[in-house]
């Protein structure tokens, strides 16, 4: 920092309050300070930092080991925004959400001094844990229990699957079958919340469950007793992946999509424009997620004190060619 303030003719404090993004410096000084960092290729010492500062910049995050599109994707837009910030993720993975390996990976956490953690707790096995961690650590919890009193950011579940609902039964079917996600998830179950409330305020009959597990493989078998029913005209799956597989089954049995039967899925994956036909699905913002979870924990580092408790990120629904009016 010496030799950045040399070279940029100014005190080393100024170059703290530049680095700080500190508003009291005028702009051209800034400019000269900055234009010194490049030319030295100067970087802060985040260590020497976490020792004046008693904090590092430096967030941790304790997640399932998965490749589930949601919390894969969620983890990315955390690491994404909180490089914005101006600070680094390190991923606590474990292998269960239980009370052991989420106090575990809180206390690895802890021992290299990181400024707060998230924790994707999207299972009801998490909820027990949350409740054992140390008091003063600034958390936020991403998916988790409603009923805890912790810091809680999440998707509406129950309004996208809600809105996926609606969609069918605006597009004329009687009612919607749904294959759901595992009964242990939150997201699970809002979206069985939401599927079954948006038929029971249509006054529509509410089918029996199918019950999935977040697959492709559930969702072909699960596709495969629905294809043998000929009452059923609209299928909202849990996620896509359930989706692909539902439509794979439809097709073996020649049920034709959208002319015989609709599905929506939700999550939007990537491939979920390419699915044929190209599926409606329900899409979560996870940047919106990530950036709102990081905007309450950064709001505990710096007060100490936890703001507000609830905040829920509403998704959109995309209407793609898999919907249609059902057959006469």
């Amino acid at each position: 920092m010496t030799d950045v303030a040399r070279l940029a003719g100014v005190s080393h404090q100024t170059v703290s309050r530049v680095l700080n993004g500190h508003p009291n410096v005028r702009e051209q000084t800034r400019l000269r300070v900055q234009a010194a960092i490049v030319e030295l290729g100067y970087r802060p010492n985040r260590a020497a930092r976490a020792l004046v500062t008693g904090r590092s910049q430096v967030i941790g995050v304790v997640a399932q080991n998965t490749t589930l599109y949601g919390p894969a994707s969620l983890l990315a837009a955390l690491e994404q925004t909180a490089a914005e910030e101006g600070f680094a993720v390190t991923v606590g993975s474990v292998r269960n959400l239980d009370q052991v390996s989420i106090s575990e990976a809180v206390e690895r956490h802890l021992a290299h001094r990181v400024a707060g953690i998230v924790v994707i707790a999207p299972v009801e096995s998490a909820g027990e844990a949350l409740e054992h961690l140390p008091k003063d650590v600034p958390l936020v919890t991403v998916d988790g229990d409603p009923r805890r009193p912790v810091p809680l950011v999440t998707v509406d579940q129950v309004a996208g699957a809600r809105a996926a609902t609606q969609h069918l039964l605006d597009a004329g079917h009687r009612t919607v079958w749904h294959v759901s996600g595992p009964a242990d998830w939150f997201d699970s179950a809002g979206r069985i919340e939401g599927w079954r409330d948006a038929l029971r305020a249509a006054g529509a009959e509410v089918p029996p469950l199918v019950p999935g597990d977040w697959s492709a493989a559930s969702g072909y078998r699960c596709g495969q007793m629905l294809a043998r029913m000929p009452e059923v005209t609209a299928i909202f799956t849990a996620n896509d992946h359930l989706a692909l597989g539902v439509l794979r089954a439809l097709h073996e049995h020649g049920r034709r999509v959208p002319d015989e039967i609709s599905v929506v899925g939700f999550d939007d994956v990537p491939e979920a424009a390419y699915f044929i036909p190209p599926l409606t699905t329900v899409r979560p913002d996870f940047d919106a997620v990530a950036r709102a979870s990081l905007d309450l924990l950064l709001a505990q580092i710096e007060s100490g004190a936890v703001g507000e408790l609830r905040q829920t990120i509403a998704p959109t629904l995309i209407s793609r060619q898999s919907v249609a009016r059902p057959p006469a």
